[in-house]
């Protein structure tokens, strides 16, 4: 017997299960995690959505991951949303046009030899975007 190629136990009918990678984002993945389980432990939207997955046959682990998924759906939305609101520029910043001096057009002017701005001038606040 060759022991140098591991050995895979596995129960005759048993599901096909697909083993997810935990690479990626810790941070937002876990913050989809603390979101999902809010979720379930008040009568939220999410909390229907986990039950109906369990009674379509999902197991608990399996209707997590799916309402995790679902959540990490409608998170992207709302980022791509707030994105074309703002309008970014190139780099993705909000103010990053080609005429601001975030895109200088001259790159090779060293900062001693840039002339300085004029006098501060008050600018309007702009009004925060709260989504409930």
């Amino acid at each position: 017997m060759n022991h140098s190629t591991p050995r895979v136990n596995r129960t005759r009918g048993s599901p096909n299960r697909h083993r997810l990678s935990r690479a990626g984002n810790r941070r937002i993945n876990r913050a989809l995690h603390i979101m999902a389980i809010v979720q379930l432990r008040r009568d939220t939207e999410g909390r229907r959505y986990y039950r109906r997955r369990l009674a379509a046959g999902k197991t608990p682990m399996e209707a997590l991951r799916a309402l995790k998924r679902r959540l990490s759906d409608i998170v992207y939305r709302q980022m791509t949303a707030d994105a074309k609101l703002v309008r970014t520029g190139p780099g993705g910043h909000a103010g990053a046009t080609l005429q601001s001096s975030a895109a200088d057009p001259n790159p090779e002017i060293d900062t001693s030899e840039k002339s300085l701005p004029g006098p501060a001038t008050p600018q309007p606040r702009t009004s925060l975007l709260i989504i409930t």
